[in-house]
């Protein structure tokens, strides 16, 4: 099937109308919407896809840095409560072989070593940690290494910071 002057006329005239590639194959008859587009393209006719407004695009970007602050500020909301509470159960050392769904698999030490043990404590549900290794192991975005001071830290806390 060839492009007939008739046919790129009413191309370029259903295209000016804003009309989609798939009606102006239908309208014209016997081209695929594909063809349309490449002949579009060919012809150099302004493409036809919509942006935002300048206001609108505002609004967009505005309503995106919102949710961003409230992302943040509600994960951040989650770790907080763990990192007030500084009274932790004591760790319950297990094998891998004692371990069940409900006690913390956070190892300790080397698995190489005879020492070596995971926590054991009650874990967090929908979590592999308790509430101290939960800590480790999901970090608020940018507080990687947050500092405290020396007498709000447990005693425990300590002693894992010393050996590590």
């Amino acid at each position: 099937m060839g492009w007939t002057e008739e046919k790129v006329a009413k191309l370029k005239e259903l295209w000016g109308k804003g009309n989609t590639a798939s009606q102006i194959a239908e309208i014209i008859g016997g081209i695929s919407r594909n063809a349309v587009i490449g002949k579009a393209h060919r012809l150099n006719l302004s493409a036809k896809i919509k942006t935002r407004s300048a206001t609108s695009s505002q609004n967009y970007e505005n309503s995106l840095e919102e949710k961003n602050y409230k992302t943040r500020r509600g994960r951040k909301s989650k770790f907080k409560s763990l990192i007030i509470e500084k009274d932790f159960e004591p760790e319950n050392p297990k094998q891998l072989e004692e371990l069940d769904e409900n006690s913390c698999k956070w190892p300790i030490g080397h698995p190489d070593e005879k020492s070596f043990y995971f926590c054991g404590r009650s874990s967090l549900k929908d979590f592999s940690y308790c509430k101290l290794h939960l800590l480790y192991a999901y970090q608020p975005k940018g507080k990687k290494e947050e500092v405290t001071e020396k007498e709000e830290v447990p005693e425990f806390i300590e002693k894992k910071i010393q050996s590590a």
